[in-house]
């Protein structure tokens, strides 16, 4: 385990207002902004996607401070440098981020969900690349103050195969579904994360 102290400094910060910045305000007008904006253009595949990847998203980051509550400590936390860190793992900007991601990489997706690149599939391929991108990113963000990965095991590649493959995949896959699919994924998903906050942040404040 590397550095646990950075533990005891998420918390200190957690929900804090005193970390508060004025850039918390513009840049969630920049992430309304892309959305109102892509449903005025009645990108609805598009904004599937991206909603559907910040679902698993939160998804993600409640297991992880769940994981802090219970071994007490997070797979990956973010000790400083944050508006406002919302859980453990996830700042303010890092959820903004994450808001747009699967709708900014359902740009690069081609027309035709069933044609392969390489021989697989282009859904599972740009989910692939995506994640590859992500994951090598994160080394980066590793050696700053600003995101800290705790056990010594997790890592780029752990990073790779448990979280960003299944956010690019519910992207990806999302912006192919039939309206009514896409709704009942987004719209259970944002009820389990609801209810999850509500019991286990508002109620017993474990996370």
């Amino acid at each position: 385990m590397n550095h646990p102290e950075l533990t005891q400094q998420a918390l200190g910060i957690l929900r804090n207002t005193d970390t508060f910045q004025w850039y918390f305000i513009p840049l969630f007008a920049f992430v309304v902004y892309i959305y109102f904006n892509e449903i005025q253009n009645k990108n609805w595949k598009g904004v599937a996607a991206g909603l559907s990847l910040y679902m698993v998203h939160w998804f993600y980051e409640i297991l992880n401070a769940l994981i802090q509550h219970f071994s007490g400590h997070a797979l990956w936390t973010v000790p400083d440098g944050t508006s406002f860190l919302l859980l453990i793992g996830v700042g303010w900007e890092l959820s903004m981020m994450f808001a747009v991601a699967g709708l900014i990489f359902s740009k690069v997706l081609p027309d035709d969900p069933k044609m392969k690149i390489l021989g697989i599939n282009n859904r599972v391929f740009f989910a692939l690349g995506n994640a590859a991108f992500f994951s090598i990113f994160e080394i980066f963000l590793a050696r700053t103050p600003a995101f800290h990965w705790v056990y010594e095991w997790w890592g780029a590649f752990p990073v790779f195969i448990t979280t960003y493959i299944p956010f690019f995949l519910a992207a990806n896959f999302a912006y192919d579904w039939e309206p009514r699919k896409q709704k009942m994924f987004i719209g259970t998903l944002f009820g389990i994360n609801a209810a999850m906050l509500i019991v286990f942040a508002g109620i017993l404040k474990w996370i």
